[in-house]
């Protein structure tokens, strides 16, 4: 593909922003934050459309891509975290809170829910950036280990060891959490 109409580009954001939105969410849990690298990834396929040359899929190069940014922003949270800007930043009670809720819960079981949202998706990030990438793409956001694997650029039995020490270090870690707890 050299160069796309604007016609064709409306339609490709259109077939995968939801997409795209959902897994800059996974990673950076923050509506605003995923929000501004969801933009972010569509304006690099638009610079980089030229650059695609069809080894993978479109929609594996725009979930590749997707990941990357949302990395960048992490990165750059944590660039930001050494300089002390770490409250204004993160607001870590809101950073973890996942608004979509059943409504039926009571309060205090919105409370307890929202608890152990945030208790896990804090564990996730103490994992290794690759096993983060694999469970969050394989677990949260329902790719298939092959097409993990596409993403990552990687083969299905490293995105399958992956997921499984991942899960078996989050299984620790949890483990640890809730001891402390009690």
């Amino acid at each position: 593909m050299n160069t796309i109409n604007k016609n064709d580009f409306h339609q490709l954001v259109e077939a995968h922003k939801d997409r795209v939105y959902n897994i800059c969410y996974k990673f950076l849990r923050q509506q605003e934050d995923a929000e501004d690298a969801a933009q972010e990834v569509f304006m690099e396929i638009y610079r980089s459309l030229s650059d695609f040359r069809g080894n993978a899929r479109l929609s594996t190069w725009i979930h590749r891509i997707a990941v990357s940014k949302s990395l960048d922003v992490i990165r750059k949270r944590k660039r930001k975290k050494r300089l002390g800007s770490v409250k204004q930043l993160l607001g870590l009670d809101d950073l973890y809170s996942d608004p979509q809720l059943p409504e039926q819960l009571q309060p205090d079981q919105v409370i307890e829910e929202n608890e152990r949202r945030s208790l896990l998706y804090k564990t996730i990030e103490k994992l290794t950036k690759n096993q983060k990438k694999a469970l969050i793409l394989t677990q949260l956001e329902g790719f298939s280990y092959q097409e993990t694997a596409e993403i990552m650029d990687s083969s299905v039995s490293s995105v399958e060891s992956l997921v499984f020490r991942g899960k078996k270090n989050l299984k620790k870690k949890l483990t640890k959490e809730f001891n402390k707890l009690l």
